[in-house]
């Protein structure tokens, strides 16, 4: 709730919040009115945005350049050594061996001065146009599913390929998160646009029902974020 207010305070003193994640939009804008509110999305489908009143929110993009591979929770981590918080930065961008990551210009010159090196690797940050990933669209993985049905346990003991008893235990560990938070309910029924992630496996969302079977069984669609 005190996150909540934070960024609702913000919004109405300054027009603007920094990047928030799906949950906190969604909190968010449960205490707003439609016509006071516009979203910034960087690009289609992204996952943190920012909501505005009037003034488009002003948003730089930086490539970071390396020679060697670096993962997304690489770079995640660096941000995090630095203590950038999340708010002032928003997603991280690997398209074809580069990558990119939206930060606010508040962190702008702490960002150019600080990151120089991502695990043991040193890198170069270069800031350069919007434009650059004007085009872009995240990649999924599709996914249909035969399950008996909508409850989370199902959808992931078919994911994982392994008993529900198994899903339960990592369930019960804390490994799985829906909407951002941590999955207490392994009897919840999932609803379209339900984001969730299992703890060093991935993340997914799940879309809709295709049709049922003859056995009255469920034929979803699941989208794995690549």
């Amino acid at each position: 709730m005190y996150t909540t207010q934070k960024n609702l305070t913000r919004f109405h003193n300054n027009g603007s919040t920094y990047f928030l994640n799906q949950k906190e939009v969604h909190e968010i804008t449960s205490h707003l009115k439609k016509k006071d509110y516009t979203i910034y999305k960087p690009y289609p489908d992204s996952e943190k945005n920012i909501l505005y009143k009037d003034k488009t929110p002003d948003v730089c993009l930086y490539e970071i350049h390396c020679n060697v591979d670096l993962r997304h929770q690489d770079i995640l981590g660096t941000m995090y050594s630095l203590n950038i918080s999340d708010d002032l930065f928003g997603d991280i961008i690997l398209v074809d061996h580069h990558y990119y990551i939206y930060i606010l210009p508040i962190v702008e010159n702490y960002f150019e001065a600080n990151f120089h090196q991502v695990r043991n690797c040193k890198v170069e940050v270069e800031k350069v146009s919007l434009s650059t990933l004007e085009d872009y669209h995240r990649d999924y993985e599709v996914l249909e599913l035969i399950v008996s049905s909508l409850r989370i346990d199902n959808v992931l003991s078919s994911i994982l390929h392994t008993s529900r008893g198994n899903v339960l235990d990592i369930i019960q560990d804390k490994q799985v998160f829906l909407n951002y938070d941590i999955l207490t309910k392994y009897d919840y029924k999932l609803k379209e646009g339900d984001i969730f992630s299992i703890r060093k496996v991935g993340k997914y969302r799940y879309d809709q029902v295709l049709k049922m079977t003859k056995q009255d069984h469920y034929i979803v669609q699941i989208s794995r974020y690549i």
